[in-house]
Protein backbone atom coordinates (compact mmCIF):
# COMPACT_ATOMS: atom_id res chain seq x y z
CA UNK A 1 0.00 0.00 0.00
CA UNK A 2 1.20 3.19 -0.63
CA UNK A 3 1.40 5.05 2.29
CA UNK A 4 2.17 8.71 0.93
CA UNK A 5 -0.38 9.01 -1.45
CA UNK A 6 -0.06 12.63 -4.48
CA UNK A 7 -3.96 13.60 -5.28
CA UNK A 8 -4.01 14.84 -9.07
CA UNK A 9 -6.94 16.86 -9.99
CA UNK A 10 -8.41 16.78 -13.50
CA UNK A 11 -10.14 19.72 -13.58
CA UNK A 12 -12.30 19.88 -16.78
CA UNK A 13 -10.73 17.43 -19.28
CA UNK A 14 -11.71 17.52 -23.25
CA UNK A 15 -14.76 15.44 -23.05
CA UNK A 16 -18.51 16.46 -23.62
CA UNK A 17 -18.53 16.93 -20.10
CA UNK A 18 -20.13 21.00 -20.39
CA UNK A 19 -23.19 19.36 -22.33
CA UNK A 20 -24.19 17.07 -19.46
CA UNK A 21 -22.78 19.12 -16.16
CA UNK A 22 -23.86 22.83 -16.33
CA UNK A 23 -20.39 24.66 -14.38
CA UNK A 24 -17.93 22.63 -16.31
CA UNK A 25 -14.57 25.00 -16.19
CA UNK A 26 -14.64 26.53 -19.27
CA UNK A 27 -12.53 29.83 -20.16
CA UNK A 28 -9.27 30.56 -18.49
CA UNK A 29 -10.19 31.86 -15.93
CA UNK A 30 -13.28 29.27 -14.72
CA UNK A 31 -9.93 26.53 -15.09
CA UNK A 32 -7.59 27.85 -13.01
CA UNK A 33 -9.68 28.64 -10.21
CA UNK A 34 -10.83 25.35 -10.08
CA UNK A 35 -7.26 24.39 -10.04
CA UNK A 36 -6.59 27.04 -6.95
CA UNK A 37 -9.72 25.29 -5.46
CA UNK A 38 -8.35 22.15 -5.98
CA UNK A 39 -5.29 22.76 -4.68
CA UNK A 40 -6.43 24.42 -1.23
CA UNK A 41 -8.92 21.39 -0.80
CA UNK A 42 -5.94 18.53 -0.75
CA UNK A 43 -4.71 18.21 -4.47
CA UNK A 44 -0.74 18.29 -4.85
CA UNK A 45 -1.55 18.01 -9.16
CA UNK A 46 -3.33 20.32 -11.33
CA UNK A 47 -4.35 18.41 -14.82
CA UNK A 48 -5.29 20.97 -17.29
CA UNK A 49 -6.95 20.93 -20.40
CA UNK A 50 -8.38 24.22 -21.99
CA UNK A 51 -11.30 25.23 -23.74
CA UNK A 52 -13.26 27.74 -25.39
CA UNK A 53 -15.70 30.23 -23.92
CA UNK A 54 -18.98 27.67 -25.08
CA UNK A 55 -17.56 24.88 -23.20
CA UNK A 56 -15.89 23.36 -26.61
CA UNK A 57 -12.25 21.36 -25.75
CA UNK A 58 -9.49 23.45 -27.42
CA UNK A 59 -5.91 23.56 -28.00
CA UNK A 60 -5.38 27.38 -28.29
CA UNK A 61 -1.95 28.04 -26.64
CA UNK A 62 -3.03 31.61 -25.86
CA UNK A 63 -6.08 29.39 -23.63
CA UNK A 64 -2.76 27.81 -21.73
CA UNK A 65 -0.84 30.72 -21.50
CA UNK A 66 -3.85 32.83 -19.81
CA UNK A 67 -4.62 29.90 -17.30
CA UNK A 68 -1.39 28.98 -16.24
CA UNK A 69 -0.52 32.50 -15.81
CA UNK A 70 -3.09 33.39 -13.50
CA UNK A 71 -2.75 30.02 -11.67
CA UNK A 72 1.01 31.53 -11.16
CA UNK A 73 0.17 34.81 -10.36
CA UNK A 74 -2.20 33.64 -7.53
CA UNK A 75 0.44 32.48 -5.10
CA UNK A 76 -0.75 29.00 -4.75
CA UNK A 77 1.58 26.63 -4.43
CA UNK A 78 0.19 23.70 -7.14
CA UNK A 79 1.93 21.54 -9.20
CA UNK A 80 0.76 22.16 -12.92
CA UNK A 81 0.03 19.35 -15.17
CA UNK A 82 -0.82 19.79 -18.58
CA UNK A 83 -2.49 17.81 -21.40
CA UNK A 84 -0.26 17.05 -24.65
CA UNK A 85 -3.61 14.78 -25.75
CA UNK A 86 -5.32 17.33 -28.04
CA UNK A 87 -4.42 16.80 -31.63
CA UNK A 88 -4.69 13.32 -32.34
CA UNK A 89 -8.37 12.38 -32.92
CA UNK A 90 -9.33 10.85 -36.42
CA UNK A 91 -12.82 10.22 -37.40
CA UNK A 92 -13.32 8.27 -39.86
CA UNK A 93 -15.02 9.64 -43.77
CA UNK A 94 -18.63 7.87 -44.06
CA UNK A 95 -17.62 7.71 -47.66
CA UNK A 96 -14.10 7.13 -47.38
CA UNK A 97 -11.28 5.78 -44.99
CA UNK A 98 -8.29 7.25 -45.96
CA UNK A 99 -9.51 10.46 -45.64
CA UNK A 100 -10.36 12.80 -42.00
CA UNK A 101 -13.69 12.78 -41.57
CA UNK A 102 -15.41 15.74 -39.96
CA UNK A 103 -15.04 15.96 -36.49
CA UNK A 104 -10.72 14.69 -36.95
CA UNK A 105 -8.58 16.43 -35.24
CA UNK A 106 -4.82 15.62 -36.63
CA UNK A 107 -1.91 17.53 -35.59
CA UNK A 108 2.22 17.48 -35.80
CA UNK A 109 3.58 16.23 -32.66
CA UNK A 110 5.45 19.78 -32.25
CA UNK A 111 2.36 21.45 -32.49
CA UNK A 112 0.79 19.32 -29.74
CA UNK A 113 4.03 19.88 -27.39
CA UNK A 114 4.37 23.61 -28.38
CA UNK A 115 2.43 24.70 -25.65
CA UNK A 116 4.95 22.58 -23.11
CA UNK A 117 7.68 24.21 -25.03
CA UNK A 118 6.55 27.78 -24.34
CA UNK A 119 4.66 27.36 -20.72
CA UNK A 120 6.70 24.74 -19.47
CA UNK A 121 5.07 22.82 -16.65
CA UNK A 122 6.61 21.12 -14.44
CA UNK A 123 4.55 18.01 -15.65
CA UNK A 124 2.61 17.21 -18.84
CA UNK A 125 1.12 13.98 -19.97
CA UNK A 126 2.05 11.83 -23.07
CA UNK A 127 -0.75 9.33 -24.15
CA UNK A 128 1.46 6.94 -25.56
CA UNK A 129 0.16 5.10 -27.98
CA UNK A 130 -3.24 4.69 -30.71
CA UNK A 131 -6.43 2.92 -29.62
CA UNK A 132 -10.45 3.21 -30.41
CA UNK A 133 -12.30 5.86 -28.41
CA UNK A 134 -15.79 5.07 -29.08
CA UNK A 135 -16.20 6.62 -32.49
CA UNK A 136 -12.68 8.23 -32.59
CA UNK A 137 -9.51 7.03 -32.70
CA UNK A 138 -7.03 8.61 -31.10
CA UNK A 139 -3.64 8.52 -33.27
CA UNK A 140 -0.09 8.60 -31.72
CA UNK A 141 2.19 6.58 -33.85
CA UNK A 142 5.52 5.14 -32.26
CA UNK A 143 7.65 7.68 -34.91
CA UNK A 144 4.90 10.94 -33.00
CA UNK A 145 5.66 9.32 -29.66
CA UNK A 146 9.64 9.38 -30.14
CA UNK A 147 9.16 13.01 -31.26
CA UNK A 148 7.13 14.41 -28.85
CA UNK A 149 9.47 12.71 -26.04
CA UNK A 150 12.51 13.93 -27.24
CA UNK A 151 10.75 17.89 -27.17
CA UNK A 152 9.38 16.89 -23.67
CA UNK A 153 12.73 16.05 -22.56
CA UNK A 154 14.35 19.09 -23.80
CA UNK A 155 11.38 21.17 -22.33
CA UNK A 156 12.56 20.23 -18.77
CA UNK A 157 8.89 18.73 -17.73
CA UNK A 158 8.75 15.48 -16.45
CA UNK A 159 6.75 13.05 -18.72
CA UNK A 160 3.49 11.58 -16.88
CA UNK A 161 2.36 8.75 -19.24
CA UNK A 162 -1.13 8.08 -19.93
CA UNK A 163 -1.74 4.36 -20.78
CA UNK A 164 -4.82 2.72 -21.72
CA UNK A 165 -3.29 -0.81 -22.16
CA UNK A 166 -0.24 -2.35 -21.44
CA UNK A 167 1.40 -1.86 -24.71
CA UNK A 168 1.15 1.83 -23.78
CA UNK A 169 3.50 1.01 -20.70
CA UNK A 170 5.95 -1.24 -23.29
CA UNK A 171 6.34 1.72 -25.42
CA UNK A 172 6.76 4.11 -22.91
CA UNK A 173 9.72 1.90 -21.55
CA UNK A 174 11.57 1.62 -24.92
CA UNK A 175 11.33 5.52 -25.18
CA UNK A 176 13.03 5.79 -21.16
CA UNK A 177 15.77 3.01 -22.31
CA UNK A 178 16.26 5.59 -25.70
CA UNK A 179 16.93 8.45 -23.10
CA UNK A 180 14.24 9.97 -25.06
CA UNK A 181 11.94 10.20 -21.40
CA UNK A 182 13.44 11.27 -18.45
CA UNK A 183 14.26 7.56 -15.89
CA UNK A 184 11.73 9.59 -13.13
CA UNK A 185 8.44 9.34 -15.82
CA UNK A 186 5.53 8.80 -13.99
CA UNK A 187 2.65 6.59 -14.87
CA UNK A 188 -0.92 7.15 -14.98
CA UNK A 189 -2.84 3.97 -15.59
CA UNK A 190 -6.35 5.04 -17.45
CA UNK A 191 -8.88 2.66 -16.57
CA UNK A 192 -12.63 1.96 -18.29
CA UNK A 193 -12.03 4.43 -20.43
CA UNK A 194 -13.92 2.97 -24.07
CA UNK A 195 -11.70 1.09 -25.33
CA UNK A 196 -8.74 0.52 -23.42
CA UNK A 197 -8.35 -1.50 -20.35
CA UNK A 198 -11.44 -2.45 -18.19
CA UNK A 199 -11.54 -1.22 -15.07
CA UNK A 200 -11.33 -4.65 -13.11
CA UNK A 201 -8.49 -5.39 -9.89
CA UNK A 202 -6.69 -7.70 -12.29
CA UNK A 203 -6.01 -5.28 -15.61
CA UNK A 204 -4.81 -3.19 -12.53
CA UNK A 205 -2.54 -5.58 -11.11
CA UNK A 206 -1.45 -6.44 -14.80
CA UNK A 207 -0.69 -2.79 -15.75
CA UNK A 208 1.06 -1.74 -12.07
CA UNK A 209 3.49 -5.32 -12.93
CA UNK A 210 4.15 -4.08 -16.08
CA UNK A 211 5.89 -0.62 -14.61
CA UNK A 212 9.22 0.01 -14.72
CA UNK A 213 10.66 -0.63 -11.51
CA UNK A 214 10.32 1.58 -8.74
CA UNK A 215 8.07 3.89 -11.17
CA UNK A 216 5.62 6.63 -9.54
CA UNK A 217 2.45 5.50 -10.83
CA UNK A 218 -1.77 6.20 -10.02
CA UNK A 219 -4.85 4.80 -11.90
CA UNK A 220 -7.87 6.22 -12.45
CA UNK A 221 -11.22 5.50 -13.92
CA UNK A 222 -14.42 7.34 -14.53
CA UNK A 223 -18.06 7.61 -13.55
CA UNK A 224 -18.76 5.75 -10.51
CA UNK A 225 -15.64 3.72 -10.51
CA UNK A 226 -13.82 6.89 -9.66
CA UNK A 227 -13.63 6.46 -6.41
CA UNK A 228 -13.21 2.57 -5.77
CA UNK A 229 -10.27 2.59 -8.36
CA UNK A 230 -9.02 5.12 -6.70
CA UNK A 231 -8.72 3.09 -3.63
CA UNK A 232 -7.18 -0.09 -5.55
CA UNK A 233 -4.52 1.75 -6.86
CA UNK A 234 -3.61 3.46 -3.28
CA UNK A 235 -4.08 -0.21 -1.90
CA UNK A 236 -1.91 -1.40 -4.87
CA UNK A 237 1.09 1.19 -4.22
CA UNK A 238 -0.13 3.98 -6.79
CA UNK A 239 -1.34 7.42 -6.10
CA UNK A 240 -4.61 9.13 -6.49
CA UNK A 241 -6.50 11.00 -9.11
CA UNK A 242 -10.27 12.15 -9.34
CA UNK A 243 -11.81 15.61 -11.34
CA UNK A 244 -14.63 16.75 -13.20
CA UNK A 245 -12.31 15.40 -16.38
CA UNK A 246 -13.56 11.68 -14.84
CA UNK A 247 -16.27 11.70 -13.59
CA UNK A 248 -19.03 14.96 -12.74
CA UNK A 249 -21.07 13.45 -9.66
CA UNK A 250 -20.36 13.43 -5.94
CA UNK A 251 -23.50 11.63 -5.40
CA UNK A 252 -26.26 9.47 -7.44
CA UNK A 253 -28.03 12.75 -9.75
CA UNK A 254 -26.21 15.97 -8.18
CA UNK A 255 -23.54 17.87 -9.66
CA UNK A 256 -19.85 17.97 -8.13
CA UNK A 257 -17.73 20.55 -8.11
CA UNK A 258 -13.71 19.90 -8.14
CA UNK A 259 -13.07 20.84 -4.74
CA UNK A 260 -16.16 18.50 -3.47
CA UNK A 261 -14.32 15.51 -5.88
CA UNK A 262 -10.87 16.37 -3.82
CA UNK A 263 -12.23 16.76 -0.40
CA UNK A 264 -13.98 13.52 -1.02
CA UNK A 265 -10.78 11.87 -1.98
CA UNK A 266 -8.95 13.50 1.01
CA UNK A 267 -11.46 11.94 3.98
CA UNK A 268 -11.07 8.56 2.10
CA UNK A 269 -7.23 8.55 1.76
CA UNK A 270 -7.26 9.18 5.32
CA UNK A 271 -9.60 6.67 6.01
CA UNK A 272 -7.54 4.32 4.32
CA UNK A 273 -4.54 5.04 6.42
CA UNK A 274 -2.21 7.23 4.11
CA UNK A 275 -1.06 10.63 4.12
CA UNK A 276 -2.21 13.18 1.52
CA UNK A 277 1.10 14.85 0.54
CA UNK A 278 1.48 18.89 -0.62
CA UNK A 279 2.82 19.93 -3.91
CA UNK A 280 6.19 20.07 -1.74
CA UNK A 281 6.07 16.79 -0.59
CA UNK A 282 5.29 15.66 -3.94
CA UNK A 283 8.29 17.29 -5.82
CA UNK A 284 10.48 15.73 -3.17
CA UNK A 285 9.03 12.14 -4.22
CA UNK A 286 8.61 12.85 -8.02
CA UNK A 287 12.17 14.74 -7.40
CA UNK A 288 10.81 17.71 -9.81
CA UNK A 289 11.67 21.38 -8.41
CA UNK A 290 9.50 24.03 -8.65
Amino acid sequence: MNRDVILTCAVTGSGDSHLKHPNVPSTPQQIAEAAIGAAKAGAAVAHIHVREADGTPSRRLELYEETVDIIRQSGTDVIINLTTGMGGDYVEHPDDPTVFGPGSDMVSPAERVKHIEKIKPEICTLDCGSFNYKATTYLATYAMLQESARRITAAGVLAEIEAFELGHIWQAKELIGKGLLSEKTIFQLCMGIPYGAEATVDNLVAMRNALPQGANWGAFSIGREQYPMMAQAIIAGGNARVGLEDNIYIAKGEFATNEQLVEKAVRMIRDLGANVLTPAEARKKLGIVK
